[in-house]
Formats: C-alpha cells, sequence, structure tokens
C-alpha cells in the first residue's frame, strides 16, 4: 500500500480527495489536514509516501513545504493557480493537478505515483476502475425533465449550479442558462441525487461539485454567494468535513 496524505487548507478539497483515495486499491489515506505543520512532522517521521499539497496554504505554502520535506515522500500539488505548475516540476513533483480535480485526471496522477514508488506493482483491478467510471458515466449522463412556460425541457444533472426558490416557482442555474419551472422545491429536492446535491437553505439546493469554497456561512459558486441556513448548517458542514470533523 502507498501511504497517502492530503494537506489543503480547504476542508471541501479534502472531502474530494479522501473520496477518491478511497476508490484506489493501493492508497492507504494515513491523514487528512488542514495544517501543514502537522504534515510536515508526519513526512519527517517517514509517515506518508505520497502527500496530495496544496500550494496556497497561510501558514506554509506548499513550494516552503516542498523544499523543507527535501524529497522524503512522493509529492503531488493540487491548487487552483497554474502559474506554480514549473516551480513544482523543479523540485521534483510527481503531477500538478488543477483544481476542481476531476477523477480521471486524479487517476492518472496516482498512477504515475505508482510507477515510481511501486515499479513491480499490478495497476488498478480493470473491475474496481470500470465501476469508478461507469459511476462517473452515469451521473453525465442523468437528467430531470421541468415544466417551464411552453414546454418540458430536459436538463442534465452535471450542468446544475444551484437552484433557487421563490414563492410558487423555482429557477435552476445550469453552466449555461437559468430555467424558471412551477415547483416547490421539497419535490426538486427528492429527484436530485442526495451524493451530488444538498440542500443548504430554505430557498437554495447546491451541487456539491461546483462549488468553489466556503466562507463561514456563505457558499461561493462562481459569482453567487448562497447562504447556509441554521436548520441545514449541521447536516452541510457534516458532509463538506467528512471524516475531518
Amino acid at each position: 500500500m502507498i501511504r497517502c496524505l492530503v494537506v489543503d487548507d480547504e476542508p471541501l478539497a479534502l472531502n474530494i480527495l479522501e473520496d477518491y483515495i478511497s476508490k484506489m486499491p493501493f492508497l492507504q489515506l494515513v491523514k487528512a489536514t488542514t495544517n501543514p505543520i502537522e504534515a510536515l512532522t508526519l513526512v519527517q517521521d517517514g509517515s506518508a509516501d505520497l502527500v496530495f499539497l496544496d500550494v496556497q496554504m497561510p501558514e506554509l505554502t506548499g513550494i516552503q513545504f516542498l523544499k523543507i520535506a527535501n524529497g522524503k515522500a512522493k509529492v503531488i500539488l493540487t491548487t487552483a493557480y497554474p502559474q506554480y505548475a514549473l516551480e513544482g516540476y523543479e523540485l521534483d513533483v510527481v503531477d500538478y493537478l488543477l483544481k476542481p480535480i476531476a477523477f480521471d485526471r486524479f487517476y492518472k496522477a496516482v498512477q504515475k505515483a505508482q510507477g515510481i514508488l511501486q515499479p513491480s506493482a499490478q495497476s488498478v483491478q480493470p473491475v474496481a476502475q470500470a465501476q469508478v467510471q461507469q459511476q462517473q458515466q452515469d451521473f453525465m449522463n442523468d437528467f430531470i425533465f421541468v415544466k417551464t412556460e411552453h414546454k418540458i425541457q430536459k436538463v442534465y444533472l452535471h450542468d446544475i449550479l444551484f437552484i433557487e426558490g421563490l414563492k410558487d416557482y423555482i429557477s435552476i442555474f445550469t453552466t449555461t442558462e437559468r430555467i424558471i419551472t412551477l415547483q416547490n422545491m421539497k419535490k426538486m429536492e427528492d429527484a436530485l441525487p442526495e451524493k451530488y446535491f444538498i440542500r443548504v437553505h430554505r430557498s437554495y439546493i447546491v451541487s456539491l461539485d461546483k462549488i468553489d469554497s466556503i466562507e463561514r456561512s456563505r457558499i461561493f459558486i462562481g459569482d453567487k454567494i448562497i447562504p447556509v441556513g441554521d436548520t441545514y448548517r449541521d447536516d452541510f458542514f457534516r458532509i463538506i468535513d467528512g471524516k475531518n470533523v
């Protein structure tokens, strides 16, 4: 097993990588933490073989972390900023993942890491890989039909950013348009898979993989700021934090 460490100051990013790692039979998660100092101690103690490392963190940047660690563990950088790629490769990182990180890109990166750390190991079992790919494909192809003023419209789930309830109708905001339909929030909530969507306010449902960041009780999706209601706060942060409660 390749022992993995995830370091990122965003709990959502930790949660996503934890989920991805759990799907890889040759990866073992040692720790997921927002504290780079704690992570550096684990690396220096020899407790991790591979680190998924965010670049921009308040206490210690990923580049500083790399220089101090001095090659004691292999590193895959994770960041929303491509300008750090060259410096990362000069410090001998395995790969460089740009956020939001798609599973297929993550898979390629860990295969590369396995080739370095376990050159004689077999690749991921085809059945396990096929199952993960099938789940992703199912989501990409899944859709709902909604009634608009003049027609019944197909809406693909992977296109939905968030949904806003306004009295007797709701607005579905997608990557390309706003769709208005006479439907209540409860019925819409029941129609959406819990794995990908969550209600965060009496007036809002959000797509988890479209969240850019979270600040206190505000969710940022693109240029939209969505409040997290008191009734929904505990469930929302429990899902976001995952095992890092």
